[in-house]
């Protein structure tokens, strides 16, 4: 089973507004509602690529309950502690001459709450994959990527790390199977400016000598270089295709190489499969949809 982990899940409220004014009344020309997350975006693209997961974290109040509701609707189940203090976050995301976002704080988390979440993730078993992804909310111990790796040690569970740089580094002790730092990322961990897959490279190693499994490397219209735990490089370049959205293609980028490793346990078909479905979320809307994905896959 796949479980993926969103410690603060949202509710975006995305609006389009030609040519707001700030001070005035401004009228919406479009509008949508999305259920965000790191996580969720990863459980989302992989239940489009036909895999089963499951979500957890933490809701509360009534956006809590819409969430664990619009779940269901995007096809995967979740296992949400629901906290009893605050809300769920409504993110307002203003699409206009300038694109503005407004993000809610989240509902109080407490060591209690955590603890429920350590009691489930003891329950994960041999041969289970684990996405942990995304910031950590302000009523959350900055350590706990770190604790929840430690607790697991040893136990054969496939952990993902998709996660800023401080955090990144730290649970590189504890062995992650796959972490996805895009090159901006990797340049910012080692002080340097990245110009070249060369200088990608020496620094994606550095990640592996300091315990990463596989490396996975975006590079936005570059393509993607993969270091994986074999030793061996792989290069990806990108699908053809109108870029309409970024929100959620680093997430589509790790359920597609998920899917794609436990689909054949190959990493050039991971890193491709993972391409198509960055690709096929840049290219839409929303996240992209497994026949998006697979026809992209077929073009690469």
């Amino acid at each position: 089973m796949i479980y993926t982990v969103t410690f603060n899940p949202a509710l975006d409220y995305v609006v389009k507004v030609d040519h707001f004014t700030p001070g005035k009344v401004n009228r919406t020309v479009k509008e949508d509602i999305y259920y965000g997350g790191k996580g969720i975006n990863v459980s989302a693209v992989l239940a489009n690529l036909g895999y089963e997961s499951t979500a957890l974290g933490f809701v509360a109040g009534f956006t809590g309950e819409e969430i664990e509701r619009g779940v269901k609707s995007l096809g995967f189940a979740s296992d949400f502690i629901r906290v009893k203090e605050g809300m769920s976050r409504i993110n307002v995301k203003l699409k206009s001459d300038q694109e503005s976002e407004i993000n809610g704080m989240g509902p109080k988390i407490t060591g209690e709450d955590v603890e429920a979440l350590f009691q489930k993730l003891d329950r994960l078993e041999k041969g289970d994959v684990l996405v942990l992804s995304g910031s950590i909310p302000a009523a959350i111990d900055d350590g706990i990527y770190e604790t929840i790796m430690a607790r697991l040690s040893g136990r054969g569970i496939r952990i993902a790390v998709d996660a800023e740089k401080e955090l990144l580094l730290r649970v590189l002790p504890y062995h992650p199977f796959l972490i996805k730092p895009n090159h901006l990322e990797l340049g910012e961990m080692f002080g340097q400016v990245l110009k070249s897959k060369e200088a990608i490279l020496r620094c994606a190693e550095k990640l592996q000598q300091m315990g990463a499994e596989n490396v996975l490397v975006s590079m936005a219209g570059d393509g993607a270089i993969l270091l994986d735990a074999e030793g061996q490089v792989h290069t990806q370049g990108v699908a053809k295709g109108t870029v309409k959205n970024s929100v959620g293609a680093g997430d589509s980028m790790v359920a597609g190489f998920l899917a794609g490793y436990l689909e054949k346990e190959d990493y050039g078909h991971a890193l491709k499969l993972g391409t198509a479905a960055g690709g096929a979320t840049a290219f839409s809307d929303g996240l992209g949809s497994g026949e998006m994905i697979r026809e992209l896959y077929e073009t690469l």
